[in-house]
């Protein structure tokens, strides 16, 4: 046996040409996905969207709304698939390595939605916490979901 076929593989993807692409794709992906489900499903389930510029606004203690949206259209387009694979399905590879990537997702999902409304809104912002529980919450919580699993799948159709 060598030392090649001795050695295992890393829970990190490995950095090359290909996975800026595979980032941004992936993260626009979920994005496009995000949005129908805030701005036009939401709307029907609880009498109006999610909007995550608001939040951004909050945060940072600004009022323009174009900079709010393009702060959160970078971090969900950029980051968060950096995130992904970096942070959660690293840990998703050493906690549970046999975990369906559905489920890996999900978990993915699940974790933004209690960075965005415990810690952003929450901590940061000083809103109540999940903002109290009502109709939005939950409907963030599942275009968070919607997005993690989105972001989950296409970074796997890019062979990462």
């Amino acid at each position: 046996m060598t030392m090649m076929e001795m050695q295992k593989p890393s829970i990190f993807p490995a950095i090359e040409p290909g996975l800026g692409k595979a980032i941004v794709v992936s993260g626009l992906a979920a994005d496009i996905a995000w949005e129908v489900w805030a701005r036009l499903i939401t709307p029907l389930l609880v009498g109006g969207p999610l909007e995550p510029a608001a939040l951004v606004q909050t945060v940072f203690g600004f009022n323009n709304l174009l900079l709010a949206e393009a702060i959160h259209a970078i971090v969900g387009i950029v980051f968060y698939p950096i995130g992904y694979l970096f942070i959660a399905r690293p840990l998703q590879r050493i906690v549970l390595p046999r975990l369906p990537l559905l489920l890996t997702g999900i978990g993915f999902g699940v974790g933004l939605w209690v960075f965005a409304l415990f810690v952003m809104a929450h901590l940061i912002a000083g809103l109540p916490a999940f903002l109290g529980f009502i109709p939005l919450t939950w409907a963030s919580l599942a275009g968070h979901i919607i997005f993690g699993v989105t972001v989950a799948y296409t970074i796997r159709a890019f062979g990462r």
